[in-house]
């Protein structure tokens, strides 16, 4: 089930650690269809936000925390992962409204694309920023975690809100979703607005 939006506050009505602004909301959405985590801890009833980018995008990160601080004890922090790559990442507490987005993006704890979901565009500028890049003048979204069912359908949600043109491209066993060199120009002007300037590189075509 969707959490429930009404005037713009997502979630429950008159408890500040309970709710998300309509801009939290967006940057949430985005980060699910990209790199973002919702997760249960143990035998926690509730779940958490994990962000977790590489430390070369501190400053995005920084960002994320910026908009998600009033959820989180702890500030982001390096950490060494695998091999040579060191992560900056932060995580939430384990709150109920997290708890909602959770059941609404996974299923036995398969992260999917809700039916009813809905993209605006700092949504979309989110998901580029976490997951997009660009190769000979189109864009691609890295969404080879999905299934090709919901490929499918994140495709018309950018054609029938956005207006852009997509295809699944093939990248070895999988599959991500392509925005047509027609479209590029068409979907910067969508989310440029919303783009930080450590993403900018992003939108050279």
């Amino acid at each position: 089930m969707k959490p429930d939006c009404s005037s713009g506050i997502i979630g429950i009505k008159g408890n500040t650690v309970g709710s998300l602004s309509s801009a939290q909301h967006a940057i949430l959405i985005g980060s699910l269809l990209g790199d973002g985590t919702l997760r249960k801890q143990g035998t926690r009833t509730n779940a958490l936000l994990e962000v977790n980018h590489a430390n070369a995008f501190s400053e995005y990160v920084d960002w994320k925390w910026q908009n998600f601080r009033e959820f989180v004890l702890t500030p982001p922090k390096a950490r060494k992962g695998n091999g040579k790559r060191v992560a900056y990442r932060f995580t939430t507490r384990s709150l109920s409204i997290f708890t909602d987005y959770y059941n609404w993006f996974y299923h036995q704890g398969k992260k999917r694309v809700p039916g009813n979901l809905s993209i605006e565009p700092l949504s979309l500028a989110v998901w580029f920023m976490d997951d997009g890049t660009n190769i000979r003048s189109a864009f691609y979204l890295n969404t080879q975690q999905f299934t090709v069912q919901d490929q499918l359908f994140l495709k018309g949600i950018l054609k029938q809100k956005f207006g852009l043109n997509s295809a699944l491209n093939r990248d070895k066993n999988y599959f991500r979703l392509r925005i047509t060199s027609g479209s590029t120009k068409k979907m910067i002007n969508i989310i440029k607005r919303h783009i930080l300037p450590c993403m900018r590189y992003k939108l050279t075509i």
